[in-house]
């Protein structure tokens, strides 16, 4: 064994293979990979082969396509057969909703390239004549999807990677990992061994116990997965013996299964309600080659309706049933990335969908770990989007929850049950007294919206169609049993709510929990110094004022967004979206000085925030402080330590609404008693409490950004409109890419739009634009109906020619075009008279 490498890939399993074959594809060719086994010996070996194109999520979308390309590349490039059959891919639609959500997609699949092709039932039926059609609305395929077979492609990969200079210990197993005084990670295996600058784990159902080694959670447990593969057809035999097409993968997302064909029968995958978690504590040592007892009494709902819709499966009988483990996380996409903590070690795991995205995953790592950065933003598939809440008995409930839920409709405004209420803030109780409707973010529950006292959604508006299996459509029930949201990819029942609430603020005063921020202290003799080193705004010289900060990526595009207030002398209160807690302090960690001159202190926990905000604010908070709180006093972004009440709080003139108010962070332990003053103090006002909905529609509103949605890694800082918070004089991390790019000329622009869409759909982000001639110039990153202004909206990058005031441009909601015309910045309060009032 060698004594020395570049990277080393722990786990030969195809997403093992596949990173070891794209870090010596960049050069770096003195990679090695450990395999404890064989190859494919973990999950790899029985995966179905599938590869599904379909994805709502932007980054696995484009992990997906980019694995669907590469593989058929590979096979040439190698001369190794990788078996892809690309037979396509159709997804049968049975209810008004699945058709929304698929329009929906086929909105993210044109944004990022992938093509898909709306079918009606006849055309499914020329496709695949064994499948009845009666009840379908339509489909959508896949032209380019079909399958593969896993051995094959993990030992092309293999080919590759050694045909570029890596090496690959097989049968090689690896016992303890250390990270060295030097910074070099030490790995020791039963056969010896070897130090790396970098170690990559990809261990699929071993991801714990890896872990372990290193004192991280790896936040995947997992699932078992059951196929069954029935005795050859005479239909489907028949269809070979003439030379027709084979049919292809069939999708009955409604009833949770897919279908193809494999060696003259069937295949059916079902994703049952209680498949259960497995290798809790990781395979056994000697585990190889390793398949469960089958459970087909679990599957018996999804088995009748797929003989109903494809009668040939009930006609022969079976031939293999398969039970193994696929790793799941808790959201169902992989964690793809740099682990929190850990210097130069990485996570490439909890792949669900393992062999489709192989290959985007292994290239977008190595592009990760060799350049600096990936060139697709990641953030849905960081490691660091879960937090050290996602512990054993959160994955257990959470991964099979996220199993159960493949096939369900992926709703933009659906909130999932398991694990919660897991974190709550002390007003937690209060506001669900008052009818908050909650939805969960990094663990913690916030408001959504309120429902009025008494209400319960019409029964009519429970479940999509009483003959479909992935029926579920809307909230958990309360404790009395009234449901009180449904989820849809259209206006629903909250809209009228939501709305009420918005007005409220507009013309009263309302008061938000917004707790959920992520928080931290910076302190030292070179803080300061340390944070104009790194933002690309500066930091204020007056202490008081308040400034928003962003971290840039090398290349100038957006990793991260601060609030940056200095709270005392020197002691400088740093405030992020609380989603990316995580990763933004792992980032902010990683940075500190080696001389111990700054302490960065996380104190989330410590501090509630509870946002006061509307044109009364004003009179409300006068009544619990002394401080004076007039705009020449007090003036807008700018914060002070006041006392409300018997209890005190750093007061910040900004929200993320566009009105009159401050946040008010204080000590999360007086929540309670802030939380009853103003209610008291702001009774003869009109104070009410409103929602994350309502929030979000007022910063729509006001063009307000949002993280990796407008700002991204994929779009300079300039790109996405910050001029305003860049000072090119100074020096940051990221400038001279940003500059240099800025200096080749912008690629996109971010631009408001306002949507005339009638009354039933607003956009949601991901959508297609089209300029009048039809050409995709851009896409929506976030929509909404602005009540304030009533009008509906969308936020979009699009190119630049494209991007002026005054631009007709068509979007693509829900598969219909609909006019929409480029606006001024902040279509409500352009000047921002509100906030300064």
């Amino acid at each position: 064994m060698k004594s020395h490498a570049r990277a080393v890939v722990i786990g030969g399993g195809v997403v093992g293979v596949s990173t070891l074959y794209h870090l010596a594809k960049k050069g770096w060719s003195d990679s090695v990979l450990i395999e404890r086994k064989e190859l494919t010996s973990g999950s790899t070996w029985h995966a179905a082969g599938l590869l599904p194109l379909f994805n709502m999520s932007y980054s696995v979308g484009q992990i997906h396509k980019y694995s669907v390309r590469f593989y058929q590349e590979l096979q040439q490039e190698t001369g190794m057969n990788v078996g892809f059959s690309q037979v396509s891919n159709i997804r049968l639609a049975r209810t008004r909703d699945r058709w929304d959500e698929f329009m929906y997609y086929a909105g993210i699949a044109e944004t990022i390239g992938v093509k898909v092709n709306i079918l009606t039932p006849e055309q499914v039926k020329e496709i695949w004549p064994l499948c009845e059609t009666d009840g379908l609305l339509g489909a959508i395929q896949h032209p380019d999807d079909g399958y593969i077979q896993p051995a094959d492609l993990t030992q092309a990969l293999a080919k590759g990677a050694r045909d570029n200079g890596a090496t690959i210990y097989r049968n090689t197993t690896v016992t303890a990992i250390e990270q060295q005084a030097d910074g070099l990670w030490k790995v020791t295996t039963d056969k010896g061994e070897i130090t790396a600058e970098h170690v990559i784990s990809c261990t699929g159902n071993f991801a714990r116990k890896t872990g372990e080694m290193v004192g991280i959670n790896i936040p995947v447990i997992p699932v078992e997965h059951q196929y069954i593969v029935t005795e050859p057809h005479p239909d489907i035999l028949a269809r070979r013996a003439q030379g027709l097409p084979e049919m292809g993968v069939l999708r009955e997302a409604d009833s949770a299964w897919y279908m193809r064909e494999e060696n003259g029968g069937l295949l059916l995958g079902p994703y049952e309600q209680g498949a259960p978690v497995c290798y809790v504590n990781g395979p056994s040592d000697d585990s190889e080659y390793e398949l469960f007892q089958e459970e087909l009494d679990r599957l018996m709902p999804h088995i009748e309706t797929a003989i109903a819709r494809v009668p040939a499966f009930g006609e022969v009988g079976i031939k293999k049933v398969y039970n193994g483990a696929i790793a799941y996380t808790p959201d169902g996409n992989p964690i793809v990335g740099p682990a929190p903590g850990l210097k130069n070690f990485w996570l490439n795991e909890g792949h669900s969908f393992g062999i489709t995205a192989a290959g985007g995953a292994g290239w977008q790592l190595a592009e990760w770990i060799v350049d600096g950065e990936p060139t697709v933003d990641m953030m849905g598939v960081d490691p660091r989007r879960f937090g050290p809440y996602a512990k054993e008995g959160y994955l257990i409930a959470k991964n099979e929850e996220a199993y159960a839920n493949v096939f369900t409709m992926h709703y933009p405004d659906e909130e999932r049950a398991a694990a919660r209420p897991l974190k709550t803030t002390p007003v937690y109780d209060r506001l669900k007294k008052l009818g908050a409707v909650f939805g969960s973010v990094y663990g913690w529950e916030r408001a959504n919206w309120f429902a009025p006292e008494g209400y319960d959604l019409p029964k009519d508006q429970i479940g999509v169609g009483a003959d479909v299996l992935t029926n579920h459509n809307h909230s958990e029930p309360t404790e009395d049993g009234r449901i009180l949201e449904r989820w849809s990819f259209r206006r629903s029942n909250y809209f009228e709510h939501v709305g009420n609430e918005v007005m409220n603020v507009h013309k009263n005063v309302g008061v938000l929990d917004m707790s959920a921020f992520a928080k931290a202290l910076v302190t030292g003799p070179g803080a300061r110094e340390w944070l104009e080193s790194i933002f690309a705004n500066a930091i204020p010289k007056k202490r008081g004022r308040i400034a928003l900060c962003h971290m840039l990526t090398k290349e100038g595009g957006v990793r991260s967004e601060f609030t940056v207030y200095e709270s005392a002398p020197g002691t400088f209160y740093l405030v992020s979206a609380g989603a990316y807690e995580a990763h933004d302090h792992d980032y902010m960690r990683k940075l500190l000085p080696s001389d111990g001159s700054v302490k960065f202190t996380p104190i989330t926990q410590a501090y509630g925030v509870l946002v006061l905000a509307g044109p009364r604010s004003r009179d409300v908070l006068k009544k619990l402080t002394h401080t004076s709180l007039d705009n020449k006093d007090f003036p807008w972004l700018s914060g002070k330590e006041i006392s409300v009440g018997a209890a005190n709080a750093h007061a910040l003139r900004v929200n993320f609404v566009g009105e009159l108010g401050w946040e008010l962070h204080h000590p999360i332990e007086m929540q309670n008693y802030i939380f009853d003053k103003l209610m008291e103090a702001g009774a003869e006002f009109g104070i009410k409490p409103f929602g994350i909905r309502a929030m979000l529609s007022m910063s729509v509103e006001k063009s307000y950004r949002l993280i990796p949605r407008e700002m991204s890694i994929e779009y300079n800082a300039y790109e996405s409109g910050l001029d305003r918070f860049i000072k090119p004089e100074k020096e940051f991390l990221g400038r001279e890419g940003l500059l240099s790019y800025k200096a080749k000329g912008l690629k996109w622009n971010f631009a408001t739009l306002v949507v005339e869409t009638g009354n039933d759909v607003d956009a949601r982000g991901s959508e297609a634009i089209y300029n009048e001639a039809g050409e995709l110039v851009g896409r929506a990153t976030n929509g909404t109906f602005g009540f304030r202004i009533n009008r509906s909206l969308a936020l979009a990058m699009l190119r630049p020619d494209y991007a002026k005031e005054g631009t007709k441009l068509k979007i693509k909601i829900l598969g219909t075009n609909y006019n929409a015309t480029v606006v001024g910045e902040s279509p409500f309060d352009t000047e921002n008279a509100a906030l300064r009032s």
